[in-house]
């Protein structure tokens, strides 16, 4: 099998993710490392036993480079990915592919005119209660959905937004708490129910209002595509980075997601179906543990034609179109219609 050739974008926060999962997978290499900061970057490098450029469009310019993966701040994503595709590269991004509905149509049409594909990150899809809950849902294991509760409150403190300054700021971040952290657990809603047809929602800012530009709390009503009905509240503003609250209630019984614990709910039992916890304590319990999966199923697809099993723009797109749909109805104060 012929050996892959990878480069990263970024050196922030979630780069290691991706660098570890590399190293796991066989006939990868990584061979550089680009970031704007000259002595972060040279010292990771040294470190990871690769090349490193300050300019990624200078390393663009490698033709040993097979794969990119972009881990940069949101209002980089769109450039970045359409020079990486232009340049014959396969792209893995972070999410969110792009900030709006406007540059997902650029990029959308540069994926399919290009020879390498472009996945995206949304790895909660793949944690193990996300999976054993779809599992549960297409096997009808408790009759028809009815509806999906969420709750999202995690701790983002002043500093957060201070230390990375395109943080918070609707010109580089496109938002806030909704793009960035509660996007995942949109994503999931919609996934697990067929997409969203109508939203309502309403976003504002408190605690953090004196360092956002955007929001720090939202909360929506969501219409599914299967006929359920969604209800969704997120917050930074909490004191501590809780788990993801979720609570599906179907005919039958009940699927519940708490603590990292998914357990199947029926009238006088609560049975434990599977956890997420990591199991050496090495990944952050609330980001989800699928990076890994996710990055090897992209890989999967570069060299096994024919395989789909990753998410690609067009799901992608999914829930950056939901989360503008909330911010367009909190201006509006009106239910959104959201069409494929």
């Amino acid at each position: 099998m012929k050996l892959l050739n990878t480069a990263v974008i970024g050196a922030g926060a979630i780069h290691g993710c991706h660098v570890n999962a590399l190293r796991q997978l066989p006939n990868v290499a990584l061979r550089a490392l680009a970031d704007i900061d000259s002595v972060k970057g040279l010292k990771l490098a040294l470190g990871y036993q690769c090349r490193f450029y300050q300019d990624y469009r200078e390393m663009l310019l490698d033709d040993a480079i097979d794969v990119v993966h972009i881990c940069t701040p949101h209002f980089e994503h769109k450039s970045m990915v359409l020079a990486a595709l232009a340049a014959g590269k396969h792209v893995f991004c972070e999410k969110p592919v792009g900030m709006n509905s406007s540059e997902l149509v650029d990029i959308s049409r540069a994926a399919d005119q290009a020879s390498g594909l472009l996945g995206v990150c949304y790895q909660n899809r793949l944690n193990p209660t996300s999976l054993r809950i779809r599992q549960a849902l297409d096997e009808g294991e408790l009759g028809k959905m009815l509806s999906i509760k969420a709750v999202l409150t995690w701790s983002r403190s002043g500093a957060y937004y201070t230390r990375s300054p395109w943080r918070g700021r609707l010109a580089t971040e496109g938002g806030s708490l909704l793009i960035n952290q509660a996007i995942h657990t949109l994503d999931l809603m919609q996934w697990f129910a067929g997409g969203v047809t109508h939203v309502k929602g309403v976003v504002d800012s408190g605690e953090l209002a004196d360092v956002t530009e955007g929001e720090d709390s939202a909360m929506a009503t969501l219409h599914f595509g299967n006929g359920a009905r969604g209800l969704f509240y997120a917050s930074n503003c909490n004191t501590t980075d809780s788990p993801l609250l979720m609570e599906i209630h179907c005919e039958q019984g009940s699927l519940l997601l708490n603590d990292n614990t998914l357990w199947r709910v029926t009238p006088g039992e609560r049975v434990r179906l599977t956890c997420d916890d990591s199991p050496d304590g090495s990944v952050k319990s609330y980001w989800g543990l699928g990076h890994q999966q996710a990055i090897r199923r992209f890989y999967q697809a570069i060299t096994h034609p024919g395989y789909t099993d990753y998410t690609d723009v067009g799901e992608a797109g999914k829930s950056l179109t939901l989360v503008e749909a909330i911010y367009r109805s909190s201006q509006l104060r009106q239910w959104i219609e959201i069409t494929k």
